[in-house]
């Protein structure tokens, strides 16, 4: 079986004797504007603006919505990110224990009113009794579970993202327009680039 070398022949749906391979990644390079194998390129955008904190990008883009601008068209980009961990507190085998029957008070007042919902009697007491349960089982997982991490972790803290500016970037198209109101506003950019 011999197969057709001419480079222009395509794969084409329900069509056999030709290639046997479709367009995309592993196949023969989709053909010009998409053919629903990922999104769509979006319009070129230009940075109209670099800011410092994230307040001053979000009052550009709230005094552009304030002017009518499509802001539909507009995004927020921050760049330079850094991974923040902020330690709270040191970890105990007791404050496992009671952020574990914190949690697990949560889950036994869920389960209690799901009971409680088809109780006979006093669904009061089943929504007590599921909240009681859930605290004593949450403290006891929680002082467990720290007593076998072996001294690995005895610390909590919190994680956020952090961006060393905030850049805001709107379609090429609408650029000049932006660039005109943002000319009115009192709040001045510290660079614009085309992304």
């Amino acid at each position: 079986m011999t197969r057709s070398s001419n480079p222009t022949a395509a794969w084409q749906p329900g069509v056999s004797g030709r290639n046997d391979l479709p367009s995309g990644p592993a196949g023969h390079p989709a053909p010009p504007g998409g053919d629903s194998h990922g999104p769509p390129a979006g319009a070129p955008s230009v940075t109209i603006g670099s800011y410092p904190d994230y307040p001053s990008a979000q009052r550009v883009v709230d005094y552009l919505a304030d002017n009518r601008f499509p802001v539909e068209r507009t995004a927020i980009v921050g760049t330079n990110l850094t991974l923040v961990e902020t330690v709270l507190g040191r970890m105990t085998t007791g404050r496992a224990a009671l952020v574990g029957a914190g949690t697990g008070a949560w889950f036994g007042l869920f389960i209690g009113l799901l009971f409680g919902i088809f109780a006979t009697g006093s669904w009061v007491a089943v929504i007590l009794v599921g909240l009681v349960v859930g605290a004593i089982w949450g403290a006891v997982f929680g002082a467990v579970a720290h007593a076998m991490s072996g001294g690995g972790r005895d610390f909590t803290s919190a994680s956020s993202l952090r961006a060393g500016q905030y850049a805001v970037t709107v379609d090429a198209d609408q650029a000049e327009q932006a660039r005109q109101l943002l000319g009115r506003m009192h709040l001045t950019p510290t660079g614009a680039t085309a992304r």
